[in-house]
């Protein structure tokens, strides 16, 4: 039947039996395949998105799905000419037509997929900031510039493609790109080893935007993560900057991952203090503690004599660790502590000497008595 319209076709239109040494059958049969290309072409950039809207419930209007963005990314005139290569292929052409509509079709599935693995970057990093954003803008940014080398990597691998499909010699040109790659990270080792540490502080998370570091003698809550540097306010207000790299080589104390905050504190008692009167102390700290907020008490104990003082040390725990919370309840602790005391007669010692005068006499006898 095929034959029969096709012939009916050509003596009706009066086409010759052969277009340049192929068949009229054949010329038909390619002419089928360009139509039928661009119409799969049309018809899934009808179907295809809405076959994805149910999954729009994740996403937005700014963040479609990765479906819809990889069907409005594909280019007509691309799709053309890989459809065009394949009605050639039912023809039989010259060799060096041949190989240019070759030539040109790898071309095309080259930049295709260019910017196909353009929207999935870029999709991945969307992703990530829908995610992040709100709790880790610095991530963000440095995740954008990551995906800004990805793109630039894969775009430069496509171009040096290209060039090798149409005949030129990239050998020496991937050879210069890799001498003058490594003078450029020689020239830029500082800024590139910062880049990197950036990278390991976003996927490692020592700390995080809104953590209270200690790094050596510096600390202060972090601000900013920043491809090269790291921000932190201190407490008296001013902004630290440091260097990523020096950042992660350095000891980082993370004050605000601590699960509860450990308290030691230290009071005297005088020496005039009866026994069990000192005895008592350490049950007595214990209920206050106890009977403070927040707080899992640890010990109590008669630590040592001092110069002016009996010593008491006392431990205890504050959980959350928050420093506020702990002033706190250290402060509700003394207030009970000097409440108890005063109740009970016990005194606070504080730096204080006895003089003892060594005088004789009239009878010889000597007056040790104190003054």
């Amino acid at each position: 039947m095929w034959q029969q319209w096709t012939s009916w076709f050509q003596e009706w239109a009066d086409v010759p039996a052969e277009l340049y040494g192929n068949p009229f059958e054949q010329v038909v049969m390619a002419l089928g395949v360009l139509v039928a290309a661009l119409l799969i072409y049309a018809v899934g950039r009808v179907i295809l998105p809405r076959w994805a809207r149910p999954a729009e419930g994740a996403a937005s209007a700014d963040q479609p799905p990765l479906v819809t963005m990889l069907v409005r990314s594909t280019s007509l005139l691309l799709w053309f000419l890989l459809a065009l290569f394949l009605a050639s292929l039912l023809l039989v052409l010259p060799d060096r037509l041949a190989l240019l509509f070759q030539g040109v079709a790898v071309i095309a599935v080259l930049i295709q997929g260019a910017i196909w693995g353009t929207v999935l970057v870029n999709y991945g990093v969307n992703r990530f900031a829908k995610r992040r954003l709100e709790h880790d803008s610095s991530a963000y940014t440095t995740i954008s510039a990551l995906g800004f080398l990805a793109k630039l990597g894969l775009w430069s691998v496509v171009l040096l493609l290209i060039l090798a499909n149409l005949g030129v010699d990239v050998t020496a040109m991937v050879a210069g790109l890799g001498v003058g790659g490594i003078a450029v990270a020689l020239a830029a080792q500082n800024i590139l080893g910062d880049l990197f540490a950036s990278l390991s502080i976003v996927l490692d998370k020592p700390f995080v935007l809104g953590d209270f570091i200690i790094v050596g003698d510096v600390l202060g809550t972090v601000e900013k993560i920043g491809l090269k540097t790291t921000r932190l306010r201190s407490l008296s207000g001013e902004q630290l900057i440091l260097a990523n790299n020096d950042l992660l080589q350095s000891r980082i104390r993370n004050m605000k991952r601590m699960p509860e905050r450990r308290v030691v504190f230290h009071f005297g008692v005088t020496y005039q203090t009866p026994l069990e009167q000192l005895k008592a102390i350490p049950d007595r700290v214990r209920q206050i503690v106890q009977a403070a907020d927040a707080t899992r008490f640890d010990r109590a104990h008669f630590q040592e004599y001092g110069e002016s003082a009996l010593i008491f040390e006392v431990v205890y725990y504050v959980s959350p660790a928050d420093y506020n919370l702990y002033m706190d309840v250290q402060q509700q602790i003394n207030f009970a502590l000097y409440e108890a005391f005063e109740r009970e007669g016990i005194e606070f010692a504080y730096p204080t000497r006895t003089l003892f005068l060594h005088a004789t006499n009239t009878a010889g006898i000597a007056d040790t008595s104190p003054r």
